[in-house]
């Protein structure tokens, strides 16, 4: 059976969704002045993102990274504190770098169980009040249920995860990189984040887009499985592992959102 491309990709935008709008959500009313302070990190996430989801996010990006210091302090901002422990990307310690440090503020927000949200993405953020001073925002919605959902092998796992899907949306605010149009590529994003799983001896993803699973053909599934292909590549050799879901499980983009921001 040939796969086809599923209607619904595994992340988040293409450039054009950025500049339409719906949904308002609100963001803690410090927001502004926490992103502003001197010498303060640009990643904060929401105070609805609970203490163990942002130890879960810090222990994964501590791992791909190799800053053994990472956290999230009591203020929701993201702590880089650049001490590396057993490796990690550098392509990974650059990208946070830039984020943390860059010209846009990055809201991180739980958006576990949304129909609207498949893994993560990225929404363009908007001030409540509005202020020439104030600096473009964007808001990264990781559904962290979506990823409880996945089975496969366990290299292709490591490679998938909310640490994961947090970098590529990361790609997209700072370097605005593109995804991929077309069944069969990577993009120019994942490309970038490939470089990372590399840089941490992890299989990459081999395309952009999910395809369905040769199981779903069968009359007596009711599920609707979907899988998303990883490789491993080696001077004389090449490891393909596999993550497969129930489609219906794991929700997806709807309709495009601005999130705005007091």
């Amino acid at each position: 059976m040939v796969s086809k491309l599923s209607s619904i990709s595994v992340s988040s935008l293409t450039r054009a969704f950025l500049l339409a709008s719906a949904v308002v959500l609100l963001a803690p009313t410090n927001l502004y002045a926490e992103a502003t302070e001197p010498n303060s990190s640009q990643v904060i996430c929401r105070e609805q993102l609970s203490t163990a989801r942002r130890e879960q996010l810090s222990r994964q990006l501590r791992k791909i990274t190799g800053w053994s210091l990472l956290r999230f302090d009591q203020n929701g901002r993201l702590q880089i504190n650049r001490q590396v422990e057993g490796g990690g990307s550098p392509t990974a310690r650059d990208l946070l770098t830039n984020a943390v440090s860059g010209g846009n503020v990055i809201v991180v927000e739980e958006a576990s169980n949304s129909s609207a949200v498949a893994f993560a993405r990225v929404v363009p953020g908007k001030w409540k009040s509005l202020s020439a001073a104030r600096p473009p925002a964007f808001v990264v919605q990781i559904d962290f249920a979506d990823f409880e959902q996945i089975v496969g092998d366990k290299q292709a796992v490591a490679s998938f995860n909310a640490a994961w899907a947090l970098l590529h949306e990361l790609e997209h605010i700072v370097n605005d990189s593109n995804d991929a149009l077309s069944l069969g590529a990577t993009g120019e994003c994942e490309a970038l984040v490939n470089q990372m799983r590399r840089e941490c001896n992890l299989p990459e993803r081999t395309e952009y887009f999910f395809t369905v699973s040769p199981l779903s053909s069968d009359p007596t599934f009711t599920t609707r499985l979907v899988r998303l292909a990883f490789e491993e590549r080696r001077s004389d050799s090449k490891k393909r592992y596999w993550l497969t879901w129930d489609l219906n499980s794991v929700g997806g983009v709807e309709r495009d959102q601005v999130v705005a921001l007091r």
